[in-house]
């Protein structure tokens, strides 16, 4: 897969999807587990590991019990790496907020379908801000929810953990919502990623690729033992 540069329009840049032939997932680290401090130097430090995305968490304290940062954190980061960012928006309303991550240099949004009333007419929104458009289910969340939706979405985010704080258990039963969902992108024909997030490490990476994973996102499994260690953090949720 190559590369995404925020200079193109990420629409026009072709799927962000894995290819289905291909064994090893894409690998999105969470910068919320690095090191805020050096905020600049881990994103890099991690894109020269072998990162394939950037995850971004967005968390508003109302959504979900934790805040954490907003489109000018995005926006100062984007020239420090060339990968795609995958902003993730744990904010309701979400749509008042589109305009200017995407302005920051988001290149995938995902929204929540409880952040607002119309899901349809965000996700449109966000593809006409030339970003990707993702969804993203809670524990809770039922798979139906974007059944009549699919055209309009470019990535499915299931949470294997209930979303607000990092370094949760993973949630097995949410093995067999990533089998249903792809089985649902399958028989839907679109060019669609299905990502997972929530307690991925070494152990659990390969169980939720061999329910239909094509990307992970990871924190503290990418971030732990420094700079020197992410290389091979990747390489073993990549299954290396």
């Amino acid at each position: 897969m190559g590369s995404i540069h925020k200079a193109a329009c990420p629409c026009s840049a072709g799927p962000l999807r894995l290819d289905q032939h291909m064994a090893a997932p894409i690998i999105a680290p969470s910068i919320l587990a690095s090191d805020f401090a050096r905020l600049g130097d881990e994103c890099r430090a991690v894109e020269a590991a072998g990162a394939d995305w950037l995850h971004v968490d967005v968390m508003d304290g109302h959504f979900v019990p934790n805040i954490t940062l907003g489109p000018d954190v995005v926006k100062a980061l984007r020239p420090h790496v060339s990968i795609p960012f995958d902003v993730h928006l744990m904010i309701s309303p979400a749509d008042p907020y589109l305009e200017a991550f995407a302005a920051a240099g988001a290149n995938i949004l995902s929204i929540h379908p409880e952040a607002g009333p119309h899901l349809g007419r965000s996700l449109k929104r966000i593809r006409e801000l030339g970003c990707k458009a993702g969804v993203v289910f809670n524990p809770s969340t039922p798979v139906e929810a974007v059944e009549w939706v699919l055209e309009d979405i470019d990535l499915l985010l299931v949470m294997t953990v209930n979303p607000g704080f990092g370094g949760q258990s993973f949630i097995d039963a949410q093995l067999k919502k990533i089998e249903r969902l792809r089985k649902m992108i399958d028989a839907s024909g679109h060019a669609i990623d299905l990502e997972v997030d929530g307690g991925v490490t070494p152990a659990t990476a390969p169980r939720c690729v061999a329910a239909g994973a094509t990307a992970l996102v990871a924190g503290s499994a990418v971030f732990k033992g420094g700079p020197d260690a992410y290389a091979g953090n990747i390489r073993a949720l990549k299954g290396g």
